[in-house]
This record gives C-alpha cells, structure tokens and sequence, in this order.
C-alpha cells in the first residue's frame, strides 16, 4: 500500500471542485479497501470517509476522522448505527421512511441525506418520489435536520449523474421552501480507473475467445469492468460539472456536491504480491502453458468472484530474459475454481518457485473486498510504504485491517 498516492488523488479531485468554483465534500468509500493507512491518509488530507457499519464509523475515527466528515451509507441501519452517527454529527444517508422515522427517536438532531431512486431503476436502494415527498412534508426539524438528497448509479456514465443532481437542485429549493437546510447533493461513486491503454482494452476486446483461458472457460463479454476509462476520476468529475452547466447551478444555489470515489482514490495506491509454491505444464488445443500456485487464494483478487477476470498482467519478479511463456494461476487452496488468472497470461518467461508474481493497482476492491482465512491459510499482511520528501528512499510498516501494528 502506498498511501502517498491516495492523497494524491484527494488533491486531484480538489483541484476539480476548486477550478469550477463548486464547494465539494469528498468522502472515501472504506468498503473498497479495508487498510487503516488509507484512512489516515484521507485524514492528513482533510477527506471524509463514506462508513456502512459500526465497525466501520469506528475503525475510520480510530484513524484520525471527524464525526463531521463522516458519511453513514447503507441500507436498513441498525440502531446502534444510527445513534452512533447522530453522536458524532455524520451526515446520514437514510435509504427509506422508516429509517427516517427511527432516526427521528434517536434524540438528535440528525443530520440526513435522502437517498433517491434514480429514474427507470429497479434497484433496491433509494425512495421513489412519493416517498420523498411524504418525507419532506412529514419529517420533524427539530429531530431531523435535511441537508439534501444523495443517489448512487451503476455504471461510469457522466451524463445521468449530471441530469439527476440537476433535478435535484430543483428538489432542493422546494424542500427549502418547507423549512429544510437541503445544503447538498451527492453524487456517489462510480469514477472510473484508467487500467489499461485504450489500443490493448480494443484489442482484447477483439480478439477475447475461450480458447484464451483454462479449460475454454471465458468470461461473458459483459462482466468485464471497463479497464479502460477515457474520461477517468477527476476528468470525469470535471465532465460532470460541465454538463449543463451544473457548476453554475450549484454555485447559485448554494449548495455543495459530496462525492464519495472507493476505487479512483485508491488508482495506483496498491499492488498484490504472490510468491509461487508450483508449477505443472497442461496442454490445451495441442499447445503447451503453465499452471501455476501461488501463495494465496483468489479471494484475494476479488473479480474473479463477480464471475469475471482481472485484465491488468501480473509482472514476473525478477525480470529477466526468457522465452514468452502462456501461464495461468491458480490458489493454494482445495477449490478447483480457485484461480486468480483462468486466462493464460503471456508471462516474458518461465516462472520459478523462487519468483513473485506482482498483481499491479489492486487497492480498490480487488486485494481485500473477500479475503476469507479459507483453510486457516493466513490473510495477506499490508506492508505500507512511505516516500522520503526527495522521493528516493521508502520507509515501510505492517498495517492491519482497521489499526496499525
């Protein structure tokens, strides 16, 4: 884990909300990493972080965040929940009406979002229109304080998240009208990572077939993430703000866009380490490859449990000549589906048992999402590094899920 570059990517999505003149609240979603050292790098950098559990809001204050600047997310909290975040002023995104109605007993006030389901959706998140109006008519401001409305989309599209925060500008204005702050807008996640160039993400595109994976057994086109993003995180952002001159609503309206990126602040802030413990030669379709197990399990490179694969190459360590060699990977346990790699790899050589295979840019969903000790096997430890001013030399610690060691 390389914290450094988190803040990195805080300050670009500042820059964003800064060059647009829009006041901006980013909130890092924790689920998409569970390392205590990114959550202290969003408090150096003054970020909020976007919590759906007790332990969550309890491991993010651990590491150095406001009440303030958390924001409480998930559906049908529980009590506890909620009178934790009312405590600590943590901004609520309330999923329906009886979570609101269970928020307004909890002696607050409660500072709340209400999440809208957005247009033509069948998700199982958000209130329709008619529940966010009996909401705004019914709720109490002395126990509840409305500070607006939040939504999350599927997808990396930028122009529906412009169209529906503008729509709810227009919300905002009328839930004013009957006494209510209404001072933000959030937008969610869904900034896209830029992984690989756009020539290979086409030419992969073109030429995916089952002959390229272990037992013919190729994902569908579909499940794919798209690992190339031509407008990514903080360009998508801008892209946002442009639609319709959304900035210029915001501005005039007063009120503040909240965004809440897992995967694009963790961009190159992380990578996966495996050593190699075996390897077997298969043939497949009259052609030889490599098979081989590695010191992990594929619960530690998450897309391979979305019935999909991850597309970045791992890189053989060390580096050395060699000839191209198909290799797939596999994991240490029992499970025949336990593969981290079905699809045969075009390593630059042979790989031996005293090599490393580096799954590169891993932070965001992959490296921890469903780690699990299957097998007693231990969960991979995080080693955190550190940059010296001058960018020369690298200081490192164990970090563990939640608190440092």
């Amino acid at each position: 884990m390389y914290p450094d570059r988190v803040v990195a990517n805080i300050r670009a999505f500042e820059r964003i909300f800064t060059s647009a003149g829009v006041t901006g609240a980013i909130f890092y979603g924790k689920k998409a990493n569970k390392a205590a050292c990114v959550v202290r790098a969003c408090a150096e950098a003054g970020c909020g972080v976007d919590v759906s559990s007790a332990d969550e809001l309890r491991a993010a204050k651990a590491g150095g965040i406001r009440g303030r600047d958390l924001m409480v997310t998930g559906p049908a909290k529980s009590d506890v929940l909620l009178q934790m975040a009312t405590r600590d002023e943590a901004l609520i995104a309330v999923d329906d009406l009886d979570e609101l109605a269970r928020s307004s007993t909890i002696g607050g006030p409660s500072r709340v979002l209400l999440r809208v389901l957005p247009p033509r959706s069948n998700s199982r998140f958000g209130m329709t229109e008619d529940e966010l109006d009996l909401a705004l008519r019914l709720t109490d401001t002395d126990s509840i304080r409305l500070h607006g409305f939040s939504f999350h989309l599927a997808g990396y599209e930028v122009n529906p998240r412009a169209d529906l925060a503008l729509s709810l500008i227009e919300r905002c204005h009328e839930a004013r009208r009957l006494g209510h702050p209404m001072t933000t807008i959030s937008i969610g996640g869904g900034f896209g990572v830029d992984y690989v160039p756009s020539r290979a993400w086409e030419t992969f595109l073109r030429g995916v077939n089952p002959r390229w994976f272990h037992g013919d057994r190729a994902p569908h086109p579909e499940s794919y993430y798209p690992y190339h993003c031509p407008i990514p995180g903080p360009a998508m952002l801008a892209a946002i703000l442009e639609r319709s001159n959304l900035a210029d609503r915001l501005r005039r309206s007063g009120i503040k866009l909240a965004i809440e990126p897992g995967r694009a602040l963790l961009d190159q802030a992380g990578s996966s380490v495996f050593g190699i413990q075996g390897i077997k030669t298969r043939l497949a379709h009259g052609l030889p490859y490599h098979i081989l197990t590695v010191n992990g399990t594929s619960l530690s490179l998450s897309e391979q449990w979305f019935d999909s694969e991850y597309l970045p190459d791992p890189v053989l360590w060390p580096q050395r000549p060699g000839n191209t060699t198909p290799t797939c990977v596999g994991g240490s346990s029992c499970l025949e589906d336990d593969m981290l790699s079905w699809r045969r790899i075009p390593l630059p050589r042979s790989a031996t048992t005293e090599d490393l295979l580096i799954y590169p840019n891993t932070a965001g969903y992959q490296m921890d999402s469903n780690e699990s000790s299957f097998h007693g096997l231990p969960l991979p430890p995080k080693v955190v590094l550190r940059s010296s001013p001058d960018g020369r030399q690298f200081d490192w610690n164990l970090d563990t899920d939640g608190f440092p060691i």
